[in-house]
Order: structure tokens, then C-alpha cells, then sequence
């Protein structure tokens, strides 16, 4: 019996090419596929697997790339360029679809798919990665504590580790843009840094944290219902100032000569950290809500770097997908998988605070 595969879109990306190296290491054989031959057939050639080459624009040749596929995992940012023209081809010839994403607004379309979804029977699941994965089972986590929270806070921790290509462009494009939260069921925007708060990830000491408009805003609210919701990132005090100073320069962030000179420069200057980087990072999660008489919960997750814990709990939900375990429609990972999902990853430990 053939191994069952995957297409793995953006294949030649910095994350595709660690989901590469685990999915064969778990004896998977994923059909590597981009819009560029030139890119992706030597990629192809160097871990003996099949390629097919489509532009998200060619719908026709997106669909052909598609036949006989089970599941997509779309690589390939910035996703609120991307992943609608790869969802609407998932839906024509209904293959399940999974992305690493962690842009609200394309959270917010996949859901608006969710009829179409259902009707082709194929399930859209955005968000497999690190965004937002571990934030999503943190939330799920902690309202099951406290079914009857109103309020949740997030925030992460990167340690150590860096940016890729794909990630640098993605905020690049966010620049200037403000920031986000979830108010009372509503989504509300914000200036970007509008709020800072302090955590204590595990290690005893108080760290200053930013509000930055987190893919949760969008999928802890899908996920649990919490009606406000606040994401943070934990930054030193000058990059804190750096993030308010850029609410008074959105116009030149925006400006398309200026998002073209700095995307020449990451394409030169940026590529990810390196395996020796990502082994020495770690990534942590802390979660707390409260209801409307007080009561709290809390607690913190501790997992491997970003990128390293993206290829494993993405690789691990097209698993699930490829073994039918999935529900027709929009799904987030949490809500589907429960609060659990990221502790199958190796490396991956949660613990209650106050408890």
C-alpha cells in the first residue's frame, strides 16, 4: 500500500523546507509544489520526490495540481495574498486544506467559508503552526478551567530563536497597519502597542510584554467563545517604543516604494535561524482569563523554538487529516483537536500557576 501524500505549496519556503526533512523522517512522501520550476524541482530532486508547479493566479493550473490530493498545507505568505485563491481551489476539488498562518484577517475569511466547507465536505484549517497552536490550546486549556470567562490574555516568548524570509515579509506588510483585539464579540482596532503588561514565563522574573494584533484575536474567540480578547509578545523596552513610534509613520510603512526597498532588503538579509539556533530556543506560552466575578485561571506551556515547533504540529495535523480524523468546515486547531493537541509534540510541557 502507498504511503498516503501530501502537497506541501511554497515548498522551497525556510519552514517547508524543516516540515520537508520531518515528514520524511516519519516515512511520508509529500508532492512538493510552488510557482516556480526553477525553485521547486531541484528541492524535489534532492529528497526524491514528485513536483508540480502551478501560479496561485492559473486557476486551471491550480486545480490540475490538486487532482487525486488529499490535503493541502499551504506554505507560501504573505496568506492574506495567498490563501484565498488556495482555499477556493481546495473547495473546487475538494481536497482538505491546512496553512501556517497566523493573520487575523485570513482566519476571518476561512470562516466565512465554513458553509462552502461543509458542503464539499473537505475541512479548511488555518493556523497549524506555531501560530496559533499552542496560544489556541492554551485557550482552550483555560477556559475549560473557567467555562464562564470573559476575558482572555495571551502572550509568547521566543528565546533565542529568529525571523524567516516569510515571517519578516508578513510583518513587513503589517507595518503601520495599527493593532487588534476582540471586545465584547467584536473585532476593534487599536494602535499598534496600545498596551503592555508583565509576565512571568516560568523563570521567576517579571518580562515586559506588547499587544500585537495575534492571530488568536480571531481564533481563541472561534475556539472558546471568551467575548474579549487581548494577544501580547514579550519585547524589550526599546522595541516596545520602536512599535508606538510606528503609529505615527503608518503612511511611510505603507508607502509601496518604501514596502519594495525593505522587501529587497529581506530577501537579502533575512533567512532564519539555523539548526544549531532553533535546538538552543525555546518558546513560552502564558494564559490567563477571568469571568465577571473575578474568579481567574492561569497557567504557561513550554515548547520547542517557533519554527521547529511549526513543522512538527503541522506535520502532526496533516496526519490526522490523512488518518480521517477531521470535520467538514472551518476548524481551528484547538477546537477541533482540544487542548491537549500540542502536548503530543515532543518537548511540549504545561503547568498551572496559582494551583
Amino acid at each position: 500500500m502507498a504511503t498516503p501524500t501530501f502537497l506541501l505549496y511554497g515548498a522551497n519556503g525556510y519552514t517547508a523546507r524543516l516540515i520537508i526533512d520531518l515528514a520524511k523522517s516519519l516515512g511520508m512522501k509529500p508532492v512538493l509544489a510552488g510557482r516556480n520550476e526553477a525553485k521547486v524541482k531541484p528541492l524535489a530532486d534532492q529528497h526524491g520526490l514528485a513536483y508540480r508547479v502551478a501560479d496561485l493566479n492559473d486557476r486551471s493550473a491550480l486545480d490540475a495540481i490538486l487532482q487525486d490530493v488529499p490535503v493541502v498545507l499551504h506554505c507560501a505568505g504573505p496568506f492574506s495574498q495567498t490563501a484565498a485563491p488556495m482555499m477556493q481551489a481546495c473547495l473546487r476539488t475538494r481536497a482538505h486544506y491546512l496553512d501556517i498562518t497566523g493573520e487575523i484577517a485570513v482566519f476571518e475569511s476561512g470562516m466565512k467559508l465554513d458553509k462552502a466547507a461543509q458542503a464539499q465536505g473537505i475541512q479548511l484549517m488555518s493556523g497549524v503552526g506555531f501560530d496559533v497552536v499552542p496560544t489556541d490550546c492554551m485557550a482552550r486549556y483555560l477556559h475549560e478551567r473557567l467555562p464562564d470567562a470573559t476575558h482572555l490574555q495571551l502572550a509568547f516568548a521566543n528565546d533565542g530563536g529568529g525571523l524567516s524570509h516569510g515571517t519578516a515579509q508578513t510583518a513587513l506588510e503589517g507595518l503601520g497597519m495599527g493593532g487588534m483585539i476582540r471586545q465584547d464579540g467584536r473585532l476593534r482596532t487599536v494602535p499598534y502597542a496600545h498596551k503592555t503588561l508583565s509576565v512571568n514565563f516560568g523563570d521567576g522574573r517579571l518580562r515586559p510584554c506588547v499587544a500585537i494584533p495575534w492571530g488568536d484575536i480571531a481564533t481563541a474567540y472561534w475556539t472558546t467563545r471568551i467575548p474579549t480578547i487581548e494577544t501580547f509578545m514579550a519585547s524589550s523596552p526599546g522595541q516596545i517604543l520602536a512599535a508606538k513610534a510606528g503609529n505615527y509613520l503608518g503612511w511611510l510603512f505603507q508607502n509601496p516604494s518604501v514596502q519594495s526597498f525593505l522587501k529587497r532588503r529581506i530577501s537579502t538579509s533575512v533567512t532564519g535561524p539555523d539548526e544549531s539556533k532553533r535546538q538552543r530556543a525555546q518558546t513560552h506560552i502564558w494564559g490567563k482569563v477571568r469571568n465577571a466575578t473575578g474568579n481567574i485561571a492561569e497557567a504557561r506551556l513550554h515548547g520547542p523554538e517557533g519554527y521547529t515547533l511549526t513543522a512538527r504540529t503541522s506535520v502532526l495535523i496533516v496526519q490526522k487529516v490523512l488518518s480521517g480524523n477531521w470535520k467538514a468546515g472551518f476548524q481551528t486547531p484547538a477546537g477541533l483537536y482540544g487542548a491537549d493537541l500540542v502536548l503530543e509534540v515532543e518537548g511540549v510541557r504545561r503547568e498551572d500557576v496559582g494551583v
